[in-house]
């Protein structure tokens, strides 16, 4: 089965960072764009940065340019999302997400991970 599973997550000052990962597994990892979204309570899920399958191009929503940064790791079967000056504002449940296939018809989904910031 496709697994992807999602670490460093937790609790940070505003003005502090965290690196968020998430591995994979039960898929060619390197076949598939990979995508960090969040979700805080009551609010849409919002695409938060992108990857292609090769990490030559990058993408971010606005809230987030400048601070944040999506890369991988082929060889490990891992994206990771560096998280700096967070604010409160980006208090929400982070989840990875695997697009591929035909069309991109083929999608993945973690679990998620909590990042609370908030002094």
């Amino acid at each position: 089965q496709v697994r992807l599973v999602e670490a460093g997550g937790g609790l940070v000052q505003p003005g502090g960072s965290l690196r968020l990962s998430c591995a994979a597994s039960g898929l060619i990892f390197s076949r598939y764009g990979m995508n960090w979204y969040r979700q805080a309570p009551g609010k849409e899920r919002e695409l938060v940065a992108s990857v292609t399958s090769d990490g030559s191009m990058t993408s971010y929503a606005d809230s987030v340019k400048g601070r944040f940064t999506i890369s991988r790791d082929n060889a490990k079967n891992s994206v990771y999302l560096q998280m700096n000056s967070l604010k409160p504002e980006d208090t929400a449940v982070y989840s990875c997400n695997a697009k591929g296939g035909a069309g991109g018809l083929f999608i993945y989904w973690g679990q998620g991970t909590q990042v609370t910031v908030s002094l």
